[in-house]
């Protein structure tokens, strides 16, 4: 059998497929490396590079869609074929460490000159270490922060967007006053569970609570948080509306539609293409406002890792294009090349990043993140999330029952973890 599976494999390697590990001409050993999306297309450039300072071995890059990304990866690890490295969602690292499929990088990252934790934003690197191990090395980062008009804002006697919740409704309030009924202070897409979430880490609740075996929706912190949520919606500070609502984004915040917009790095670039050339100098960028004085307002780490699949047959090669991928410089070629924001801070001293002025509130909101729960229910979660949410900003329904019947539904969702986990500390 094991003779007939390498036949076959020789015979889809002379056809362009994927071979046993090595390629038999030359010597070589073969790396296969999984990427999604954008990033899948681009870093096949940056392997060039690798395989020049790494004559004995090729990698082979197969572009995932973000869209069928998880699905091949589960269906990959049933059928025993997983690829050697993956770039990882970090939200995706405890569900495939649930499996067994990652190869903890400790004793790696120990011995190695190029990866270490106190190269890396704090809070990004936390979304990689499980129950003490760390299970994945940081390969861009994501948080989400605020788009806004200057223009607009300073209509309503605002340089910036002030630093505490109370403070920026106040503000938010007098925009709306500003622009009228048909228009807003805020985007806040309702079918997004990332700013709920953000809001409640921002009071203080930990969202899962009881080590993560129960939700802490009901609990005085998110609940705090989901009003104030909620209540933008309710006093006609944002449009009860999705992302498929808004055919066009760019073109509404240029028209002022919405003076503000919670999002990501990634429209640094769309913006400075879609907006035109006389309002390139009325948008910024800014953290987060906080809740409290003295809180400053934290957002979600996010972004993708790179891992190590228990299954490879070459991890000593896939650890050494783990470290290249890590380089600075490689992190800057990959950042020019997608937009995606450096996961090593060192990185960031390049005057593509420093001199930035759209990047510099990414910067400062990088050092205040923190990780979503780290179970292997997340996805399930946040469709919860923003499914009750909408119950209260569409249907109207009141936020104590909300609150009641999403813990409820996430209770249900982690009954599997309890019975694990009680099953454990039986043993």
């Amino acid at each position: 059998m094991i003779r007939l599976r390498c036949r076959l494999a020789l015979l889809s390697t002379l056809l362009g497929g994927v071979g046993c590990g090595s390629n038999a001409d030359s010597g070589r050993v073969e790396l296969r490396f999984w990427a999604m999306g954008r990033e899948g297309e681009v870093v096949q450039e940056l392997v060039r590079d690798f395989e020049r300072e790494h004559p004995n071995i090729r990698v082979r890059v197969q572009q995932l869609p973000w869209t069928a990304a998880h699905e091949k990866l589960l269906t990959a690890f049933v059928g025993d074929a997983t690829p050697d490295i993956a770039q990882l969602g970090n939200t995706w690292i405890a569900e495939f460490d649930a499996l067994h499929a990652l190869t903890p990088l400790d004793s790696s990252i120990r011995a190695s000159r190029e990866v270490s934790a106190a190269e890396y934003f704090p809070g990004i690197w936390d979304t990689n270490i499980l129950d003490g191990r760390v299970l994945g090395v940081p390969w861009y980062v994501d948080t989400r922060l605020l788009f806004y008009r200057k223009d607009i804002l300073a209509r309503a006697g605002y340089a910036a967007p002030p630093a505490t919740w109370a403070e920026w409704q106040t503000m938010m309030e007098r925009i709306k006053q500003q622009v009228g009924s048909a228009r807003y202070a805020l985007f806040l897409p309702s079918n997004e569970w990332v700013q709920p979430v953000v809001l409640g880490l921002q009071a203080g609740s930990p969202i899962l609570k009881d080590n993560a075996q129960y939700g802490a929706f009901s609990d005085s912190a998110f609940r705090r948080a989901f009003e104030f949520y909620v209540g933008l919606y309710r006093a006609g500070l944002a449009p009860v509306a999705g992302n498929n609502d808004v055919a066009n984004p760019y073109q509404e915040f240029g028209r002022g539609l919405f003076a503000q917009w919670i999002t990501g790095p990634w429209n640094i670039g769309e913006f400075e293409r879609r907006l035109p050339p006389d309002q390139q100098n009325e948008w910024a960028t800014a953290p987060l406002p906080g809740p409290d004085a003295g809180t400053p307002g934290i957002s979600l780490a996010g972004g993708s890792s790179l891992v190590l699949f228990r299954r490879s047959k070459h991890p000593v090669e896939s650890w050494q294009l783990i470290e290249f991928l890590s380089r600075p410089a490689e992190q800057l070629q990959f950042y020019r090349l997608t937009g995606d924001l450096p996961a090593r801070t060192a990185a960031w001293n390049d005057s593509s990043l420093i001199g930035n002025q759209y990047a510099h509130a990414f910067w400062d909101q990088l050092h205040r993140v923190k990780p979503t729960p780290q179970v292997p229910e997340w996805e399930l979660i946040v469709t919860k999330v923003f499914d009750y949410a909408e119950q209260s900003i569409r249907g109207g329904r009141p936020i104590d029952s909300t609150l009641a019947a999403l813990d409820a539904d996430v209770n249900d969702v982690l009954a599997k973890r309890r019975w694990m986990l009680a099953h454990e500390a039986h043993r």
